[in-house]
């Protein structure tokens, strides 16, 4: 019997950019190996296709669309976001900032206001939007593992939303970010660490 209920799921994609997950990207040299020894793009392919065929709402959660000096006299900048004062990263209007092309929206998906930091919820709608759908269970892929993937998904616990994280559809800058999210963070707070096959097969059963 699956885990889920269907029509109280979404699947919640976040920062599924160029800049991320395509070659050429600007961060893409530093993602290159998580994301290709992950497989991501491919998983996350096969996740939203699985969910669409079950009619589970697809979300989006991206990051800002930066423009240069969105950060300049910021009073407390993340770390995260420390390089942004030099390079623009999923810059607006940008090929960066697009989503890779094997995992762009389709006619019923949705999408929430940008996340400024890590967190989808934070200041966004995405929180708004799962309740007005009546979503109970969410379930989390992209980038970038220990940053937005578990601040989001810390949050997510947080609202009260049961949380579920794709193991095999989250990249990172190296294996050890994954390993801190996928081993440590995760299991400390979440409630279901899935591979893509295993939460396909839980649906389906």
């Amino acid at each position: 019997m699956s885990l889920y209920q269907l029509q109280k799921t979404a699947i919640v994609i976040i920062d599924p950019f160029n800049d991320f997950l395509s070659e050429g990207g600007k961060l893409y040299p530093v993602t290159k190996e998580t994301v290709e020894g992950n497989k991501v793009v491919a998983n996350i392919k096969k996740l939203l296709t699985a969910a669409r065929e079950k009619k589970i709402q697809i979300i989006y959660a991206p990051h800002r669309h930066t423009q240069i000096r969105d950060y300049i006299n910021w009073k407390f900048m993340a770390p995260s976001h420390l390089g942004s004062k030099n390079i623009t990263l999923f810059e607006k209007g940008s090929w960066g900032a697009e989503f890779h092309p094997d995992l762009i929206m389709q006619e019923g998906d949705l999408i929430a206001q940008n996340h400024w930091t890590a967190s989808g919820f934070a200041n966004t709608d995405l929180d708004f939007l799962l309740r007005q759908h009546d979503i109970d269970q969410i379930v989390l892929a992209g980038m970038r593992a220990n940053t937005c993937i578990d601040s989001t998904a810390r949050f997510g616990v947080e609202l009260g939303y049961h949380v579920t994280l794709i193991k095999d559809g989250i990249g990172a800058f190296n294996w050890e970010e994954i390993k801190a999210t996928v081993e440590t963070n995760f299991p400390n707070y979440g409630h279901v660490l899935s591979s893509t096959d295993e939460f396909i097969n839980n649906i389906n059963s």
